[in-house]
């Protein structure tokens, strides 16, 4: 069953300006944080866009960590770190929490997913650590897998509804085939009663049917189509026009 308003697990997200005395540094001074609109989730699925730099992953990471997440990603029972890259941007969000908790949760990111595989391994080796934890992401080794293979594991595998996903840039080792087959599994876990929060560059990824899209650009954010967003105009007029494009381009 979808979730609602009433029933959504994330509400909102606003800034604690009380504690905010300078926007001069990171990450502070990101164009998101600059210009910060309080963010209202969609029950289903809430879209994070924009160009590089304007902070759609450092928001994405901060709103994890606020919520008990790792760093470099996993399950809220993840606690490991390959690199301290993090900003300190979750001490000045103000999280808004809807009235059921997840049963299942996760935190994606693209660029560590290798270290969770890595995690996920050394944990496994252990004596007597319990049941293997690579069996919920299908018993076959990450690394043992394609990159694409390996993130497609962890959506198909160990997303198991009722859940909270936090995902950043997830098409970023999939195919166009397959981030279409991750609608149909976003679909999935949305009618398993889930919600989702993606950061992405994809206008596939970004077109699942009556989602929240928000744009961040240089002057804040801003609610949008899939249609109005630069990532979808910009793919239609290459393909529309490619040739006079690429003539320009190559100029």
């Amino acid at each position: 069953m979808k979730l609602n308003q009433e029933s959504q697990y994330i509400r909102s997200v606003n800034l604690k300006n009380e504690q905010i005395y300078s926007y001069d540094q990171f990450p502070l001074n990101l164009p998101v944080i600059r210009n910060f609109q309080e963010i209202t989730f969609h029950p289903s699925v809430t879209y994070i866009i924009g160009e590089n730099g304007m902070g759609k992953s450092t928001l994405l990471e901060g709103i994890a960590i606020a919520l008990g997440f790792n760093p470099e990603g996993g399950t809220l029972n993840f606690n490991f770190s390959s690199y301290d890259s993090h900003s300190n941007l979750d001490e000045y969000l103000k999280i808004v929490k809807g009235v059921n908790r997840a049963k299942d949760s996760f935190f994606f990111r693209a660029e560590t997913f290798y270290n969770i595989a890595t995690n996920i391994e050394e944990l496994d080796k252990q004596p007597f650590s319990g049941p293997k934890i690579i069996d919920s992401y299908g018993g076959k080794s990450l690394h043992e897998q394609s990159h694409g293979e390996s993130f497609f594991s962890a959506f198909m595998e160990r997303f198991q509804g009722n859940g909270l996903y936090i995902l950043d840039e997830p098409e970023a080792a999939l195919s166009p085939l397959r981030q279409m087959s991750m609608l149909a599994r976003i679909n999935e876990l949305v009618n398993q009663g889930s919600q989702f929060i993606i950061s992405t560059h994809s206008p596939v990824i970004m077109a699942y049917p009556n989602a929240k899209i928000i744009q961040l650009t240089e002057k804040g954010m801003s609610e949008s189509k899939l249609e109005d967003t630069n990532h979808y105009s910009i793919m239609k007029q290459f393909f529309e026009d490619r040739d006079r494009l690429l003539h320009h381009l190559f100029e």
